[in-house]
This record gives C-alpha cells, structure tokens and sequence, in this order.
C-alpha cells in the first residue's frame, strides 16, 4: 500500500516537474526568438462577408468573371483568431462626415432587377457615423463583420485580452480610394490625406493603449533609422511582444503621406509598405515574388507578407503550387483567402502550417534549437484541421 502510495507520488511529481521544465524553455525561448523568426497564417479582406444571395445572382449576372474572383468569405474576426490566423487585412475607406458609404449602390441595383430584398444593409446606422468605414468595394462589395474600423479593432482587443499569452498579431491595413466606374452614380471614396492618417492612428490609439502596442519607435530604439534597427536585429523578442498587436500598411504609393513630418516613423503606427534602402524599411510586400527574393529580404531583417492564391483561381483548381512554394520559405506572413478551417467549397483547398501549429519557428532565420510547440500551443483535433495539406 505505501509503495502504491510512493509511486503515485513519484509519477505526481514527475509529471509536475515535466510541466515545470516545458514552461521554463518556453520562457527561455521567449528571451531568444524575436517576431521576425516566427511564420504564420494570415486571411486576405479578414473582414468581409461577401455577397448576399441577391447582390450575389446580380453579379454573377452582369459580370461572372468578377463575381468569380469575388466569391470568398470570411467569418468574424474573433472566429479567424480562434482557427490559429495570426495575420489580418482590414480595409478602410475616409468619411470624416459620416454617412458617404450608407447606401451602397448594389441594393438598388438588385431592386430594379426586380430580385428579392436581401437582409438590410446596415441596421443599426453605423455608417452614417463619422470615422473610418471598412470597406472592400463601395457600392458593390460593402458587406463586412465591422463596418467601422474601431469596431473591428475592438474586436481585436477582446480576443487578445481573454488570451494574453498570443503571440503577437499583425494588422494589415489598405486604405481605399475610388469607385466602381461601371456602376452608374457609384460613390467615390476619396484619396487618403495626411489628416486622415493622423485619423488612423488616432482611431488606433483609441482602443489600444500603449502598452498593447507594437510601433515603429521601440523597434527604432536608439538607431539613426528604421531599416538600420531592422537591418541589425532590433525586433522586440517574443517575451515582449505577447499579448500585443503590429500595425502594417498596404498602400506602398501612401507611404510619403504617412511619413511626411515623421521620419523612419517618429511617431507613428503603422510600419509603411517599403522598400530596401529607405529609411523606413522593414515591412515589404512580396506577393507574388519567388521564394529566393522572399528569402533574401528574410535573411536581412525586413519583415515580409505574400499571398497563396488570389481571386478565387487556386482555390477552384487545387493548384497548390504557390502555396507550397511559400511555405517552404522565409515569408512571415503567407495569406489566403481559405484558411483550413475555411477551406474552398470547390476543391477542400487550404492553407495552413504543418502540424496544426499556430505559428512556427520560421524556416529560413530562426534560432538554432527554437521549437514550434513552444510558440503557441497547436489548435487540436476540435479544430476541424487536417494534419496534412489536401
């Protein structure tokens, strides 16, 4: 009976111990890999519903081939960050007055063709509010899971302080301008200004504190630039991003508007869509690059997103060739339109990192000895993903 009593014990101990030692090299690995050594998933427009029924047989009428690149969806934001995306892309359109984007051309257009109503629009007004509206196309691809830009960042911050140990999340933002020319009277969403990107970060600021931050001036630290603080390793580490969120910027043309008074981002947000040699390099945009270039930009510092597929093409053919090709690589962010717990209606396609893992050690320069496991744990079996790529 004391010998049953003593190897129980022991077992107890044991495992205890275990769980102990795996917490330590967590903790020890945070102090070690910084958030440019880690790769991860991220949804291409996280924020949009897609078409209603209506709006949805309208278009395919008028335009198939746009319907077809078109026809994606997304749940909401919370939901992406539960199935393990990391990454996200929300667009954002001006409309300091409020009320511009409030009746999207596309309602009437399905009245007239004599279809049934779809759901209403925008119950509640949200639109006519002024501030930032999150959009994909005005007038015909308006539907979103937040329809202003602060209510989405709200949902961000919810997720993330009811799981305060994530590993950081990044935001990709694309601001909007123009309209559909081929949709008669359509709105035109006005080119982004200074003051409303000093809106943009005002908006940000608005929800998340400092302290839940990650912006250009901590990774800058003392170094006379951005891109020499990126080009010398100066990302924070994971102990000091967990629980914290990076703002990207899309618009690679948008970035001397952004910068202009705040040199290699004083006092700024977001980091700007750069490119090499420039003072405020350290995000790039390579979506459709090769793996060699992807991996080059890698081995220096930058950070960099790419895209797996894109309207709609490789999700209907099972071409998995660009996939494959990205996750081979040193990309930090592969996005998609079909991530594994949203994977195509045609074919089962879908992207996601081996193993279920959420985020893992990147292949081209993370640390000798980091381990996937230990960056978050996987999704599991409730998740609904394979373990292996279809």
């Amino acid at each position: 009976m004391h010998k049953s009593i003593a190897l129980a014990a022991a077992i107890i101990a044991a495992a205890a111990s275990g769980i102990q030692a795996q917490a330590q090299t967590a903790a020890s690995q945070d102090q070690l890999v910084h958030l440019n050594q880690i790769q991860v998933i991220g949804t291409h427009n996280s924020y949009n519903r897609g078409f209603a029924p209506s709006e949805a047989k309208w278009l395919q009428e008028k335009n198939p081939k746009a319907f077809q690149a078109l026809d994606y969806a997304h749940g909401s934001l919370a939901s992406q960050l539960d199935g393990g995306v990391r990454q996200m892309e929300i667009d954002i359109a001006a409309d300091p007055q409020g009320g511009r984007y409030s009746h999207p051309r596309i309602t009437d257009l399905v009245r007239e063709a004599k279809l049934p109503a779809d759901p209403v629009f925008d119950p509640t007004h949200e639109m006519d509010k002024p501030g930032l509206k999150v959009i994909h196309i005005v007038d015909l691809n308006e539907r979103s899971n937040c329809q202003l830009f602060v209510e989405c960042l709200r949902q961000v911050r919810s997720w993330s302080q009811a799981h305060p140990q994530h590993g950081p999340i990044f935001l990709l933002i694309e601001n909007k301008a123009g309209g559909v020319a081929t949709i008669p009277n359509s709105v035109t969403a006005p080119q982004f200004t200074a003051a409303d990107f000093d809106e943009l970060d005002a908006e940000i600021r608005s929800v998340f504190s400092p302290s839940e931050l990650i912006v250009p001036d901590q990774v800058r630290g003392a170094y006379p630039t951005l891109e020499a603080a990126v080009l010398a390793g100066n990302w924070p580490k994971l102990e000091a991003s967990r629980g914290k969120v990076l703002f990207l910027m899309d618009q690679k043309p948008s970035g001397p508007i952004y910068t202009a008074g705040h040199p290699s981002l004083r006092g700024r947000i977001l980091f700007t869509n750069s490119s090499p040699g420039q003072p405020d390099a350290a995000f790039i945009e390579e979506n459709e690059a090769p793996a060699d270039k992807i991996n080059s930009l890698v081995e220096r510092g930058y950070i960099v997103r790419a895209r797996a597929d894109e309207n709609t093409i490789a999700a209907r053919t099972n071409d998995t060739r660009r996939r494959d090709e990205l996750l081979k690589s040193g990309a930090q962010f592969i996005s998609t339109d079909y991530p594994a717990f949203e994977m195509s209606k045609w074919t089962g396609y879908f992207v996601a990192l081996p193993d279920e893992t959420i985020a893992r050690c990147n292949p081209v320069n993370a640390p000798i000895g980091c381990r996937d496991q230990l960056l978050e744990p996987p999704l599991g079996p409730t998740s609904g993903v394979s373990k292996t790529h279809q």
